[in-house]
């Protein structure tokens, strides 16, 4: 959703100087860097606050590495934190109808526009949601933060559009980065997920941002993923193999995980509950879930570091991972906030070394090492629920140091994305915008195309005559190279189609008859809202060289006139304006 609030405005001369300068931006971005790393170390130390006092945790513990936990608090903290989640969304409907957008949605239809207000609420529902113990992770949270503030500075200083689009990916890096303790990641997360490709007008801004926020949450917690893994010497082709048919497993459990969402959604929804109930009822599934492992809420960083987990049987990691994507679908279907990120990688991590461990029973030969097959696995899965293959596999590059397993790893997650890709089509945070009826795959910026209308296009200054006038009067009136064309209405003001002035000045037409059987597209007009990729369609299937546009509705009243060669001319002009700016031509 975005405001009409008013936004802080730089002094005048300060955003000319921006503006007029390339490097400014870099200083922009190492402010939003700085701010992105504060941001996650704040979510992140209120969640664990939020965790020492609802579950009576000891100060610096992490909900998902207890063995376990005081039952009533593990149902009734999570149940009635959905009760009252749900309570907050509905009293927000009435302030704030609508939804607020992510910073993938701003970048691809919006320009990099975001709402720093709806920011901090969706910041807020997510660490509440995952401080009473939902199975959901902070990254969304703090990727939408850091990017409403990045937008607000950007606004502040009126940026140009594409400045603006870099400026919400430096917002994102920064929080990445800080997140996982990795600036390539977190760059990468940017360029991938957030920007829509990589460019060299976007490299030093994103890349001091996601430098500056890694130092800043470092600065407070150091930040590992819990995985350690011995020297890997050469990759042979066998392992390659290996990895590439975990890659084609992570895409199938990803694609399972996305859609038992929506399914949970579709479900809770045809219930009838109230919709705080809902919710309620999500944390209570969540916490009867915790009854049997606690590894199951929140985020799962603490169980990712949980050492004894690697050495537990194999059925008891089969469990966990089981229970975890329930409890994750279960939270999200059920309306908490949140993401899928690191539940994505914990999960990744536990199939990984169940696979190592299959493949050991199976072929007691291999001798698969489970902590590289974990690294390999939580890359593959969050490759095909996140999205960003690159970042995944620097995410493994930059927690393990090992660039030898990075070979592998990156196999593995374009195997993984390209499944994905063929079999689903969407990541996770764009699959949940096309169940909103939006069409975007990527936060590559097709918002221009959405602004430039027919209604802004088109010509107002057109002729209308009466469908029923006769040729001869016609031909009075409008005299060869007086006009093109002319828009002939009904008695009633409809539009009944196209006249040409010249086909009623051809020698075989009756003279005595009615515009009727001379007039084009009757049946096929132009709205105005319909964006240009739209009325190019309607022209190529009309072979149509101009059109009306008409008003929606019944009364199909002309208003004005488009033809295809100016379209088509203003559509390359407006590419070529987003190919210079990419480039940084302008």
């Amino acid at each position: 959703m975005l405001t009409k609030s008013r936004y802080l405005e730089a002094p005048r001369r300060l955003r000319a100087f921006v503006r007029a300068h390339e490097t400014s931006l870099v200083f922009l971005a190492a402010l939003t860097g700085t701010i992105g790393g504060l941001v996650v170390a704040a979510m992140s130390g209120v969640v664990s606050v939020l965790h020492v006092a609802l579950f009576d945790l000891p100060f610096g513990e992490r909900l998902s590495s207890q063995i376990s936990l005081d039952p009533l608090r593990a149902v009734l903290v999570p149940s009635l934190g959905g009760l009252l989640l749900g309570l907050a969304f509905l009293a927000l409907a009435r302030w704030r109808p609508g939804r607020e957008i992510d910073p993938i949605e701003a970048n691809a239809l919006y320009g990099g526009r975001m709402s720093f207000r709806g920011s901090v609420i969706v910041a807020l529902q997510t660490i509440w949601s995952s401080g009473v113990g939902a199975s959901v992770g902070l990254e969304a949270g703090y990727t939408q933060l850091s990017s409403g503030i990045a937008a607000s500075l950007g606004r502040a200083f009126h940026l140009r559009r594409i400045d603006q689009r870099i400026m919400v990916g430096c917002g994102a890096a920064a929080a990445i980065a800080g997140a996982f303790g990795a600036p390539l990641a977190g760059a990468f997360y940017a360029f991938e997920l957030v920007i829509g490709g990589y460019t060299p007008a976007s490299l030093a801004p994103v890349g001091v941002a996601a430098v500056a926020g890694y130092f800043v949450a470092h600065s407070f917690s150091v930040l590992t993923l819990g995985i350690g893994v011995d020297t890997v010497g050469d990759v042979l082709g066998r392992d390659l193999a290996i990895a590439a048919l975990l890659g084609v497993l992570a895409a199938l459990f990803g694609i399972a995980i996305m859609r038992g969402v929506t399914l949970c959604e579709t479900l809770l929804g045809k219930t009838g509950l109230w919709p705080p109930l809902r919710t309620a009822f999500g944390g209570f599934a969540v916490g009867l879930m915790a009854l049997l492992t606690p590894q199951v809420m929140s985020s799962g960083h603490g169980a990712l570091h949980l050492g004894g987990i690697v050495s537990m049987p194999f059925a008891f990691m089969a469990g966990v991972l089981i229970l975890k994507a329930m409890a994750s679908i279960v939270s999200l279907g059920s309306g908490f906030r949140g993401g899928l990120f690191f539940a994505a990688l914990f999960m990744g991590a536990l199939g990984g070394r169940l696979f190592a461990a299959g493949c050991d029973m199976l072929w007691p030969g291999l001798n698969l090492d489970p902590d590289v097959y974990a690294v390999i696995g939580m890359s593959a899965l969050s490759a095909s629920v996140i999205g960003g293959p690159l970042t995944m596999s620097f995410i493994a590059l930059e927690s393990t140091g090992n660039l030898w397993l990075t070979t592998a790893v990156l196999v593995s997650v374009i195997i993984s994305t390209m499944i994905t890709r063929e079999l689903f089509g969407y990541s996770f945070a764009t699959w949940r915008l096309h169940l909103r009826g939006e069409t975007i795959r990527s936060a590559a910026d097709v918002g221009w195309i959405r602004d430039l209308t027919v209604d802004k296009l088109m010509r107002r200054d057109m002729t209308t005559v009466n469908a029923d006038m006769p040729i001869v009067q016609f031909r009075k009136q409008f005299p060869l190279g007086s006009k093109t064309q002319v828009v002939a209405v009904d008695s009633d003001g409809r539009y009944a189609g196209l006249a040409m002035i010249a086909e009623a000045h051809a020698p075989d037409v009756d003279m005595h008859n009615g515009l009727a059987g001379i007039l084009r597209h009757s049946d096929v007009v132009l709205h105005p809202s319909m964006n240009i990729q739209e009325a190019i369609a309607v022209f190529d299937a009309a072979e149509a060289e101009s059109l009306a546009v008409v008003e929606e509705g019944e009364e199909r009243c002309p208003i004005g006139l488009l033809t295809e060669a100016h379209a088509m001319r203003r559509y390359a002009e407006e590419s070529e304006q987003r190919r210079r700016e990419v480039i940084g031509e302008v």
